[in-house]
């Protein structure tokens, strides 16, 4: 498999991932066979296709890699890199004022262009949320940038403000998940507690996954 088919296809799970477990309705969630849940934490250990892993909430949870198991590292990019017609998936917050800012930008590949577009409920912090669109205008000032995106017609301004982590995707093996290593893990969990996973995101180079 090619760098770039990789990459493809770590993304379509990532999108998939970013669609955000809070966004399916109570009736869909009964009916899952596994609750998706999305682990942000370090690396402790790994036991062959086990990892052990510390959230960031401070709990140690194994997690199993799925035979097909798919790895992708983050690489770092800028707002300056966020362009009219790119798709991206935006956590973000409503401000004070009105509106909302963002927590972090994922630039996806441009084959990715409307997968699971939408704006959805997130978890990466208390009251966050997910929007997977298209970048229909991009402004950029000393003071402030903003981002207007588009999704199933309709349009949402989201400010970017500096230091805001920027990212797109990298390559990476199952040789990056190592002690100390920063990962974000879409999965799986079973009726019985087990985790399971068909995706992993790793920090590389200094960069960590922001979302």
């Amino acid at each position: 498999m090619t760098v770039l088919s990789n990459i493809k296809q770590v993304s379509l799970l990532i999108a998939s991932a970013l669609m955000a477990t809070a966004g399916a309705s109570s009736a869909m969630a009964a009916d899952m066979a596994a609750q998706k849940v999305q682990i942000r934490g370090v690396i402790q250990s790994v036991s062959g296709d086990e990892l052990h892993i510390q959230s960031r909430e401070g709990a140690a949870l194994n997690v199993g890699l799925k035979p097909d198991a798919m790895v992708s590292a983050v690489a770092q990019a800028k707002i300056s890199d966020i362009k009219k017609g790119d798709y991206v998936g935006i956590a973000s917050l409503p401000k004070t004022g009105g509106g909302d800012g963002a927590l972090e930008v994922l630039i996806f590949p441009a084959q990715l262009k409307g997968a699971n577009e939408g704006n959805f409920s997130w978890d990466l912090k208390p009251g966050s949320s997910m929007t997977n669109a298209t970048v229909a205008n991009s402004v950029t000032s000393v003071s402030n940038s903003e981002v207007t995106v588009t999704y199933h017609g309709h349009q949402k301004k989201i400010a970017i403000p500096a230091g805001t982590p920027v990212v797109t995707l990298a390559a990476a093996t199952r040789d990056d998940i190592k002690p100390g290593t920063t990962v974000f893990v879409p999965a799986e969990k079973s009726a019985d507690g087990k985790f399971t996973a068909n995706t992993v995101i790793v920090g590389k180079n200094g960069v960590v996954p922001p979302m």
